[in-house]
């Protein structure tokens, strides 16, 4: 029985760690497309700086991780709690690959949230789901996007008064250089964020296992999806970078800055708040915030369309996904 549980707390590891390195190329067009758009960066460079960048943010922070490990349900409390985690990581890992094969910048914290509450409800019902913590979560989850979206287009809006005489080659370049330093900290933001959910569905792991008895990191569980993540983001991920950069709207140099600029300043914000958001929803709203500021009938609303349908459903099919793959997984371990 030990060897059965110590097996199944290592595969649960390993899939926690696939999906943050599945979330790092997913999400790296969140950090960077905008500066591979205006070329800022060059596309190598960029992927390099977003690696280290967020391998450093991931390092920094570890209250979201806490959030996501013990506000949607007690670890503690719940019989089965490996295959849990184990349906909802497959559950998320499958929505990232499908909309990423599709080149939708779908939501990784939508899906680990959705599937991590399906898996629960199926496991042990309504009742065991946290709904005051759920709840804080999902507000926080709906609330970014539309801040980012109303800063985005506050400080572009604040760039085209200030910057309205400028030379449009001159505040192109400086806004090129600036945007060099926008995207370093976007991608830390990023890392502050993503990876640590990995690390709290890892730590809910090794407590339903018996490894862990309280919701501290552990240093291993840290670098480990800090460096799964990093990796993830060196390889790339070039359908959603296409989609981001250029599908929304027709980014240059000020509109980038604005936008990463924007992005940056929610999510940190959402990082010290101990609250996980989805970097994707952010930096796309921030784009079309700052879209909409530039010349609103510019901006490609049936992408936006597109993306906004992607997140309504993400939460609801990673829930039912998460429930069908917790029965399969359930069903199979009482057969063997």
């Amino acid at each position: 029985m030990l060897e059965i549980n110590l097996a199944m707390t290592v595969l649960v590891v390993v899939l926690a760690l696939s999906f943050d390195f599945i979330n790092g190329f997913h999400d790296t067009a969140n950090s960077i497309a905008t500066s591979i758009s205006t070329k800022a960066l060059p596309p190598r460079a960029a992927i390099a700086l977003a690696s280290i960048m967020n391998l450093v943010g991931a390092l920094t922070f570890t209250g979201v991780a806490k959030t996501i490990g013990g506000k949607i349900a007690d670890p503690f409390s719940l019989d089965n709690g490996l295959i849990i985690v184990m349906a909802a990581l497959l559950a998320a890992i499958a929505w990232n690959l499908i909309t990423w094969y599709y080149g939708i910048p779908s939501s990784s914290s939508h899906a680990l949230i959705g599937a991590l509450t399906g898996a629960v409800v199926m496991a042990a019902g309504f009742q065991a789901v946290n709904f005051a913590g759920f709840l804080s979560i999902l507000e926080a989850l709906i609330i970014s996007p539309i801040l980012a979206f109303v800063i985005g287009y506050t400080i572009m809006s604040l760039i085209k008064t200030i910057f309205r005489k400028a030379h449009p080659v001159k505040m192109n370049r400086r806004f090129r250089t600036l945007q060099v330093f926008t995207a370093a900290w976007q991608a830390f933001s990023h890392g502050t964020n993503d990876a640590q959910k990995s690390m709290g569905i890892i730590t809910f792991a090794l407590i339903a296992g018996g490894y862990q008895i309280n919701m501290d990191i552990p240093v291993w569980v840290k670098v480990s999806c800090a460096l799964a993540m990093a990796l993830g983001t060196s390889v790339g991920g070039w359908r959603i970078i296409k989609t981001v950069g250029t599908r929304i709207m027709k980014i240059e140099p000020p509109n980038g800055f604005a936008a990463d600029l924007t992005s940056t300043v929610v999510i940190l914000a959402a990082t010290l708040l101990k609250l996980p958001v989805s970097t994707t929803h952010v930096i796309s709203s921030a784009i079309m915030g700052v879209g909409a500021a530039k010349r609103f009938y510019q901006v490609k609303w049936g992408t936006a369309q597109k993306i906004v349908t992607a997140w309504l459903i993400t939460l609801p099919v990673t829930f039912l996904l998460a429930m069908v793959f917790y029965l399969i997984l359930h069903l199979f371990t009482i057969i063997f």
